[in-house]
């Protein structure tokens, strides 16, 4: 799949073949489980696009940035992990890198503007009451072209990118700012505002919210109807945030202390296998969001189980199964009715009383009475007659 020097040593793995192996059917279970969790967090919004909060967009372009990873890196991944080797070349290994760059950092990106929404509106309220979707828009599209400008960077000289250590797949070159002044402010670059920065931001930003949240809670508790309301927000406040640092730290933490190794100390020190594992856990990051928004997110698990609820009715509707009793129901309904009918038309009389089966013998002792039957949409029920205006007896009877 291309030139000769795509055969050369620098595209052979470097571990073992097991934990190639291995590798590649982790990344096929996330490539699986992202796929799945990212399509249905999307067709959840694209349902309710009418009701999203300018919050939501950020749900939506991570989703995207996520799908994104998952559809340009595992299809290549996963048989290069399986063949020992990378398999597609020079100029694929380039793009390859640069798409990990672009939708890895764009998520770390997002996560960082939803970060600051959240607490601009919960903690300065006046202020973020006047963020509107227009004003999310503006900040998804500044999160993707502060992205583009790391992802970029390599493609024009500043940096590189290179297989990765363990051989079977491309990303930024580490060991360059050894012997690179380019590639040493690039390194610089990424970790200060691609990781330092964001990871600051986030904490920051869920720290003032769950002060605000702590300095509210007394008030809150002298109104019993918004102290129930202002709980459940502030209870998911602190899922989100929680589950958002946990995914942030425990996916890209490991891969970015490997990387900081191998570019400001001493590269060849640094097994390949620490690679590969702390390019497991980023890649991992891709189905974290979906399950953290779909499980948290009460709007969206109500759309989810509604939508789903419809699926499950459409299916029961289309069985055959579901056909003959909904004949047999029609049927007894029409035979029910015609009865009715053959009855009045017939002039006979109808008495109020009943007797059941295996019951004692029941005397009436009513004076019989004729009846109608009165037909109310799909019910029907019998009145006396003479309850009826004269013009209505003359019609029934």
């Amino acid at each position: 799949m291309g030139n000769a020097s795509d055969t050369s040593a620098v595209f052979a793995s470097t571990i073992s073949k097991e934990r190639d192996i291995l590798m590649g059917s982790l990344y096929s279970v996330f490539c699986v489980l992202s796929l799945v969790g990212n399509c249905i967090l999307l067709l959840v919004a694209y349902h309710k696009r009418s009701t999203l909060k300018p919050a939501e967009f950020f749900i939506i372009n991570l989703s995207i940035s996520d799908l994104g990873m998952t559809l340009s890196l595992f299809p290549l991944a996963i048989p290069s992990a399986f063949t020992h080797r990378w398999l597609f070349g020079e100029l694929t290994c380039q793009l390859y890198a640069m798409c990990g760059v672009l939708f890895g950092l764009c998520s770390l990106t997002n996560l960082t503007a939803l970060s600051l929404v959240c607490c601009l509106k919960v903690c300065f309220p006046n202020h973020g009451n006047r963020f509107s979707s227009r004003h999310a828009r503006l900040l998804v599209a500044a999160v993707w072209c502060y992205a583009s400008v790391f992802a970029v960077g390599p493609l024009a000289r500043w940096g590189r990118y290179s297989p990765e250590p363990y051989g079977t797949a491309c990303c930024i070159d580490w060991h360059a700012p050894n012997h690179e002044f380019s590639a040493l402010s690039y390194i610089v670059c990424l970790f200060v505002f691609c990781y330092a920065l964001p990871c600051a931001t986030i904490f920051l930003s869920y720290a003032f919210i769950l002060l605000t949240v702590r300095g509210s809670r007394q008030a809150v508790q002298q109104h019993v109807s918004p102290q129930a309301k202002t709980t459940n927000a502030h209870a998911l406040i602190v899922k989100l945030s929680v589950a958002v640092c946990i995914g942030f730290l425990g996916a890209w933490t490991p891969y970015a202390v490997v990387a900081i190794w191998a570019a400001f100390g001493d590269a060849t020190l640094v097994p390949p296998d620490a690679f590969a594992l702390a390019a497991m856990f980023a890649k991992s990051s891709t189905i974290y969001n979906p399950v953290v928004y779909l499980l948290c997110k009460p709007n969206f698990r109500a759309c989810l189980y509604r939508d789903t609820t419809l699926l499950r009715q459409r299916i029961y509707r289309g069985s055959p199964r579901s056909e003959p009793k909904a004949r047999f129901g029609s049927t007894s309904q029409r035979n029910k009715d015609m009865s009715v009918s053959m009855r009045l038309s017939n002039g006979q009389q109808d008495s109020y009383g009943a007797c059941t089966e295996n019951a004692a013998p029941c005397h009436v002792t009513s004076t019989p009475r004729r009846t109608a039957c009165i037909l109310t949409e799909s019910t029907n029920r019998e009145v006396t007659v003479s309850r009826l205006s004269d013009g209505p007896q003359a019609d029934f009877l």
